[in-house]
């Protein structure tokens, strides 16, 4: 059954095994300068398409890096969670480049739960799969979130709704 949330999920809103899957995004050439430009990351290997040419790809490619942060927003709403804090990166993967052009959607599973503080909020484990159009995996791996128990609204805060 698909659930259509009117509000974050908490952490006793998730169950092991729980999937979600995101919308998709196409990965610009714009991206990928707006990217090199905030990391300081001008690599000609993505940034010169005669130097690239030449690389292992045969073309300009997007950085991993920028895939892993496309995930993290591509996440934040599929599924949408009351994520307190991103905690860690387990294990990150990266696979296959991702070309400019691709679009690119995450599929997020939950893999484990941990509550804390007398279940005020839990530590979720997430197995997340960076795939491009043609259902390839480019990225993957394991992250980890801290989730508020309940969600604002079952908490009573009236200013979360809106």
């Amino acid at each position: 059954m698909t659930r259509h949330a009117i509000a974050p999920l908490g952490f006793n809103d998730l169950a092991v095994g729980d999937e979600w899957e995101s919308l998709g995004r196409t990965v610009t050439a714009a991206d990928v300068a707006a990217f090199a430009g905030i990391s300081g990351d001008f690599n000609p290997l993505h940034m010169d398409h005669e130097e690239a040419s030449r690389g292992p790809f045969g073309k300009p490619v997007a950085h991993g890096l920028l895939g892993l942060s496309i995930t993290s927003g591509l996440t934040s709403h599929a599924p949408w969670v009351d994520t307190m804090a991103f905690l860690a990166i387990l294990e990150w993967k990266f696979l296959q480049p991702i070309a400019f052009g691709d679009t690119i959607r995450v599929i997020s599973q939950v893999v484990a739960l941990e509550p804390r503080s007398r279940g005020r909020r839990g530590v979720v484990t997430w197995q997340r799969r960076l795939l491009n159009q043609h259902g390839q995996v480019v990225q993957e791996g394991l992250t980890q979130t801290l989730v508020r128990g309940r969600t604002r609204l079952e908490a009573g805060d009236e200013g979360t709704r809106g």
